[in-house]
């Protein structure tokens, strides 16, 4: 049978979050992990050969890709208006992390690091703008740029509420998603403002941005 590469991944990263929030992300717990999902200790070497940080890597793309998933398979999606569009995006990225908070935690520390932190703007620039595509923007002028400023904004805050919050299904972190979109939607000079002050700096998601829309 082919090694599936991909398989793997997935496979290993479920079998290792279990264990990070006792062992954190370290390659001894992904070669536990290769062991438990079936295969040679190392297969984690194999599919994550810069380790953690490529582990990491993968987390964030699988959880964009069950957003994605999941609101394209949502039959009402399509008729949502955008600041619903992009709510619910959130919603479907962070609810059903919600057993793994600590993995979560331990993952934005190890980003938060000074050899996470370029791992740490890339992922979040991936999911800012796989939500704005959910949401239909197809900006390419500096709007696209300013909207996943924004939306970056909103995630981010959102993210580090979530993390702490204990209410039942979360309805205190939707409901400080909610605000979140709304201050933003009630302030009409937001996009200018943010134009105004990148304008003064370099862009420093420009490459990315340039590898999205070429893959896109």
């Amino acid at each position: 049978m082919t090694f599936d590469r991909n398989l793997a991944r997935d496979r290993i990263i479920e079998a290792a979050l279990p264990h990070v929030p006792f062992d954190g992300w370290s390659e001894a717990v992904l070669a536990r992990a290769a062991e438990a999902a079936g295969y040679p200790a190392a297969t984690a070497v194999r599919v994550f050969p810069a380790g953690t940080l490529d582990a990491l890597a993968h987390w964030c793309a699988m959880a964009d890709n069950a957003m994605i998933e999941t609101c394209e398979a949502d039959p009402d999606f399509p008729a949502m208006k955008i600041r619903e569009k992009i709510a619910y995006a959130i919603r479907v990225r962070l609810g059903p992390l919600a057993p793994h908070r600590e993995a979560v935690r331990r993952a934005l520390a190890a980003m938060a690091m000074p050899s996470g932190i370029p791992l740490s703007m890339k992922t979040l620039w991936a999911t800012v703008d796989a939500i704005w595509r959910l949401a239909g923007d197809r900006a390419t002028d500096f709007n696209y740029y300013s909207k996943r400023g924004l939306a970056a904004a909103v995630y981010s805050s959102t993210l580090l509420y979530w993390l702490e919050d204990r209410s039942e299904g979360q309805t205190d972190s939707w409901a400080f998603l909610d605000r979140r979109i709304a201050d933003v939607m009630a302030l009409p000079k937001a996009m200018e403002g943010v134009k105004a002050q990148f304008a003064k700096m370099p862009n420093p998601f420009a490459p990315l941005a340039a590898k999205f829309r070429k893959a896109g």
